[in-house]
């Protein structure tokens, strides 16, 4: 059974009907899925709760363990990696944008082997052509050992990788550590997998519209990311 070695998170902040087609997803192959809050407005906060009451799911408002402001990735993180290694399970991280099929989790852990730091499913838009982040991936033919960088739009962090670096000690300054967390399970000399032979379908940055302007509008993009402090990677 998957759930006997895996947690599986989905960090989710507003966006609710992507966000529960993401939830249901998942449990449609009867894995246990554990959704972290990250300030939703207090209507999609309740929905949330709704859900979890018809699904059977865990749902943590982390407005309940910070007045930090939304995006708190950090936080879910050290939470999720204190969890795992108190269970000696892997992390599965699946993103609110991001729908999976049956068979998605299992081939995940099916990727783990002694050396792996992390497995990520490749993603593709709606016609199953490969897609942000991975557009780099679309020359490549076989799931194996990729040094560009990961995400975590749908990927397994092996229990190794979370024994062997403290996410505490992740840099509060920054918004987002799928980057950080690929090079250093590199760095480690983990292997990162990249699974093309696994698609999930990728809907890029459904919680945070604004970051649609990457595609749009990049100039736009870039000034608010720089003179708002945005988006830090």
């Amino acid at each position: 059974m998957v759930d006997q070695m895996v947690h599986i998170i989905m960090p989710v902040k507003d966006a609710f009907d992507v966000a529960q087609e993401a939830i249901r997803a998942v449990l449609t192959s009867g894995d246990t899925l554990t959704v972290y809050d990250d300030f939703s407005t207090e209507e999609n906060a309740a929905k949330l709760d709704a859900l979890s009451q018809e699904l059977g799911i865990q749902v943590i408002h982390l407005s309940a363990l910070t007045d930090h402001p939304s995006p708190n990735y950090r936080l879910v993180l050290i939470d999720a990696q204190r969890n795992c290694l108190k269970d000696g399970k892997h992390l599965v991280i699946i993103e609110s944008d991001v729908i999976v099929k049956e068979g998605t989790i299992t081939q995940l852990c099916a990727g783990v082997d002694a050396g792996v730091g992390m497995v990520a499913a490749v993603t593709t838009d709606a016609q199953g052509k490969i897609n942000f982040p991975y557009e780099y991936a679309r020359h490549i033919r076989q799931d194996g050992a990729c040094k560009k960088r990961f995400s975590f739009c749908c990927t397994l962090l092996t229990n190794a990788l979370l024994r062997a670096y403290d996410f505490a000690q992740l840099d509060p300054a920054k918004n987002w550590y799928d980057v950080t967390i690929s090079h250093l399970s590199r760095q480690m000399g983990l292997a990162n997998i990249l699974q093309v032979s696994n698609p999930v379908l990728h809907k890029p940055h459904s919680s945070r519209p604004w970051k649609q302007l990457k595609y749009t509008n990049p100039l736009l993009y870039y000034w608010r990311k720089i003179t708002q402090g945005k988006d830090k990677i």
